[in-house]
C-alpha cells in the first residue's frame, strides 16, 4: 500500500530520496470511548508520514511509536480534513519536547507531528523521536527556517487533499489545548489562514517583562478587532493545504515574488518570511484572522542585544516586503503603518531635542496642555496591559516603559535607514 501523509489524493506516488531517515508510526488519533484519551492505533501496516526506500525494496522502515499523552476532554470541532504540523527546528532541544507535548494535549490533536530537523547538531533530533515525533532532516539547506519548510512543503503538499490542513509552529512554542480546535473552526470560506495570539514566556529579566507587556497589548488589539489581523505570525499558523499549493503556483507563473525561483511556498529571499506569506495569502483572495482563543506560549529574546536584532530584521522585513509588492489594494494599509511609524520617530526625536534645548537653556517651564497630554498616555499605559493583572497595570503607571518604547523608535529607524541604503543583510 502506497504510504503517504494521509494519502488520499489520486495523483502518483512520488520517489523518495534514499537519504531519508526511517520514521516512526504516525501519532495515534483514535480516542477511547470510555477514557476519552488517545489510544494506539492497532491496523495493521500502519505507517509513518515519510519512508525511506531500501537498496533493494521500496518497503517502508516503521518503528514503535512511544504511549501518546492523555489529552484533556473537549468538544470535538468539525473536521474539515486532516492536519499536518510542521515544527521547523534548528537546534531546538531546550524547548521541543514541551512543543510536541503541546500538540498531544490538543482537543483536536493533528494527525502527524512533524519536526523539521534543520541543520541540528544538538539533540533535538533524539528527543523529538523519544516523545513520539515523526522527523524529517533537511539537506543541504542554507536557507533558515523558509527554506527548510519548503523543502517538507514539496514532498508533503502533493499527498495532502484540498480541505486538509497545516499547522506551521515554531519549535520553542507551545500551543494552548484548544488552539487547533479553534483554528478549525474558523478557517471557513476564504480564510485561507489563522494565526495565534501569543503571550511571552517566562525568563529574560527586565527585558522579558516589558516584551511580555508588549505582548499582552497586542493580544488586547486582536481581541477588540474580532481576530483581524495585519500578519499571520510565524509563531503558530494553521494554513489551507490546497491554499498552499496555490501560492506555490501563482510563483511560478509570476502571479507573486518568484520566492526561491522553484515554486516554494515561502520566500527565501527576504527577511519576514511570515509577512511575505501574509500578503502572498491576501494577494490571491484569501484573508488571514487571528481568534482570541488561539493562544500560546513563545520564547522571548533574553536580552537587549538580542531583541535589538529581532525586531530589526522584523522592521527592516516589513518595509522590504511593502517595497517587494509595491501599492497595491492589499499593501496600502501597511505602506500607511510605515508613515506613521516613521512620522512617530520624527515626533519623539523632536520632542527629545525640545527638552534637552528647554533644560540646557535654562528655559524648562511645565505646561498644562502637555501635562494632559501625558495623563492621556499614563492612563493608556495602565489600561492596555490590563490582561496581566492589577499589578502590572499600576507599575505601568510609573512609564517606566518609556525605555522599550525609544529602543524601539531608534530600532525602526536604523531598519529604515538600512532599508533605503541597501545595507548587507545578516540574521
Amino acid at each position: 500500500m502506497t504510504t503517504a501523509l494521509r494519502s488520499r489524493t489520486h495523483a502518483p506516488a512520488r520517489a523518495r530520496r534514499t537519504s531519508w531517515e526511517a520514521m516512526p508510526e504516525p501519532l495515534p488519533t483514535r480516542r477511547s470511548r470510555r477514557t476519552g484519551r488517545r489510544t494506539p492505533s492497532t491496523a495493521a501496516g500502519s505507517t509513518a508520514l515519510l519512508e525511506r526506500p531500501n537498496a533493494a525494496t521500496t518497503t517502508v522502515v516503521a518503528e514503535q511509536t512511544p504511549a501518546a499523552l492523555p489529552t484533556r476532554r473537549g468538544r470535538k470541532a468539525p473536521r474539515t480534513g486532516g492536519l499536518v504540523a510542521a515544527l521547523p527546528a534548528h537546534n531546538e532541544e531546550a524547548g521541543i519536547a514541551a512543543a510536541i507535548q503541546g500538540l498531544q494535549n490538543q482537543t483536536s490533536p493533528p494527525d502527524h507531528i512533524v519536526v523539521i530537523a534543520d541543520n541540528c547538531t544538538d539533540r533535538t533530533v533524539e528527543i523529538a523521536r523519544a516523545h513520539g515525533a515523526e522527523v524529517f532532516i533537511t539537506t543541504g539547506n542554507s536557507h533558515k527556517k523558509a527554506g527548510a519548510l519548503n523543502q517538507f512543503l514539496a514532498e508533503a503538499l502533493p499527498h495532502l487533499r484540498e480541505d486538509d490542513l497545516v499547522l506551521v509552529q515554531d519549535a520553542d512554542s507551545a500551543l494552548d489545548p484548544d488552539f487547533l480546535e479553534i483554528a478549525r473552526k474558523n478557517l471557513r470560506g476564504k480564510i485561507g489562514a489563522v494565526g495565534g495570539v501569543f503571550r511571552g514566556s517566562e525568563g529574560g529579566g527586565f527585558v522579558g517583562h516589558l516584551q511580555r507587556n508588549e505582548y499582552a497589548r497586542y493580544a488586547r488589539d486582536v481581541q477588540r478587532l474580532n481576530g483581524k489581523c495585519l500578519v499571520v505570525t510565524g509563531t503558530a499558523a494553521v494554513m489551507k493545504a490546497g491554499m498552499l499549493r496555490q501560492i506555490g503556483k501563482a510563483r511560478l507563473a509570476g502571479e507573486l515574488p518568484a520566492g526561491d525561483g522553484r515554486g516554494g511556498v515561502y520566500d527565501t529571499s527576504v527577511l519576514t518570511e511570515d509577512n511575505e506569506l501574509t500578503f502572498a495569502i491576501r494577494h490571491l483572495g484569501y484573508d488571514v484572522l487571528s481568534p482570541a482563543g488561539c493562544t500560546l506560549v513563545t520564547e522571548i529574546m533574553p536580552t537587549w542585544t538580542d531583541l535589538w536584532k529581532q525586531r530589526l530584521r522584523w522592521k527592516r522585513g516589513a518595509v522590504e516586503n511593502c517595497v517587494q509588492y509595491g501599492l497595491t489594494r492589499i499593501t496600502w494599509p501597511y505602506w500607511g503603518r510605515q508613515l506613521l511609524t516613521m512620522t512617530g520617530c520624527v515626533i519623539t526625536y523632536v520632542y527629545l531635542a525640545t527638552i534637552v534645548y528647554a533644560v540646557f537653556f535654562n528655559s524648562f517651564t511645565v505646561q498644562p496642555f502637555w501635562l494632559g497630554v501625558t495623563a492621556i498616555f499614563v492612563i493608556e499605559r495602565i489600561v492596555t496591559v490590563r490582561y496581566r493583572g492589577w499589578r502590572y497595570m499600576l507599575a505601568a503607571g510609573l512609564m517606566y516603559e518609556l525605555v522599550i518604547d525609544l529602543f524601539l523608535q531608534i530600532v525602526h529607524t536604523k531598519a529604515y535607514l538600512d532599508a533605503l541604503t541597501r545595507r548587507r543583510r545578516d540574521w
